[in-house]
């Protein structure tokens, strides 16, 4: 064999990943070198192309479709770029943590060992998501070997900066305020243990969930995937109205964390051109110096947190 011709043949991502494969099928599908309707290379195909295991496929082709990319994922034939696939952009556009966060954790999930780290203010946006793929795994559709979850979220001994009266001095110290946000917090954080470690039980699955306070109020959330993906958002205050039964309407500061857009950093953030080389490297950075940021808060100032 001709050696330049046995170098061109050579696999040219031998050691590629899943998460590689979803990356660079994301860009063809951003670029418009596959179009939507279009019928998506074989299983094997792709395996031969990336030099991996049809297994390493399956999981980046999981990753698109749970990315509303790819339709028709199946064992039986090719899979199909979605019909409103995004052409022409390298990534997904930002989107409220509500919508965005559930294809990501989904992608998450397809890993053997799943690993969520999660910095917010109540874990709402975070137990929706999680919830869809335990439901998955009851159907028997989904089976991680290991789940590993972190979650940061306020103490309760401290004082929110928000939500907060807009007229504190009329409105009360805030009291009910904290009252209202603790019910949520600690509500959220129950339904999720309980569910999570329901499936060390029902389907002996390798479970770990912790819990830790912090003294501080969080002007941002962080979800942590898989030690690959940071995903990031903004708490943006703004003024709102709550009303009481048989009382005045109090006027408050808060934040619809549901709402907050949510932006993407790692895997599938950027194409793999040489134009948007820089911006993963940026990437890269910024979920190393996230995972950094989020470890020493949990070993240094956070405390045990009760949920009760």
């Amino acid at each position: 064999m001709d050696p330049e011709h046995a170098s061109v043949r050579e696999p040219r991502a031998s050691r590629a990943s899943h998460l590689e494969i979803a990356d660079e099928l994301r860009g063809r599908i951003g670029s418009g070198a596959l179009r939507p309707g279009q019928r998506m290379p074989t299983q094997a195909e792709l395996a031969e192309e990336f030099g991996v295991e049809r297994g390493a496929v399956r999981q980046a082709l999981d990753i698109l479709h749970a990315e509303r990319l790819l339709t028709g994922v199946s064992k039986g034939s090719p899979a199909r770029v979605a019909e409103g696939a995004w052409p022409g952009w390298s990534a997904a556009p930002p989107q409220p943590t509500v919508v965005g966060l559930g294809p990501r954790v989904a992608a998450a999930f397809a890993a053997p060992h799943v690993r969520i780290d999660a910095l917010c203010l109540t874990s709402v946006s975070l137990t929706l998501a999680v919830g869809e793929q335990l439901r998955l795994i009851h159907a028997g559709e989904l089976k991680p070997a290991k789940i590993d979850v972190r979650v940061l979220l306020p103490s309760r001994r401290i004082e929110l900066a928000f939500p907060t009266p807009v007229d504190p001095v009329n409105a009360g110290d805030g009291g009910l305020l904290h009252e209202r946000w603790l019910a949520v917090r600690n509500a959220q954080g129950l339904v999720l243990r309980q569910n999570l470690l329901a499936l060390r039980t029902t389907h002996g699955i390798d479970v770990r969930l912790t819990f830790r306070a912090l003294p501080f109020t969080p002007p941002v959330k962080l979800y942590l995937l898989n030690e690959a993906e940071a995903l990031f958002a903004y708490y943006t205050l703004g003024r709102h109205e709550q009303r009481e039964s048989g009382g005045a309407p109090l006027q408050l500061y808060d934040a619809d964390g549901t709402r907050s857009m949510l932006f993407a950093f790692g895997p599938g953030a950027g194409t793999r051109g040489a134009e948007t080389r820089g911006a993963g490297s940026r990437d890269a950075a910024f979920v190393a110096e996230s995972r950094r940021w989020f470890d020493a808060l949990w070993e240094t100032i956070s405390s045990d947190l009760e949920l009760t």
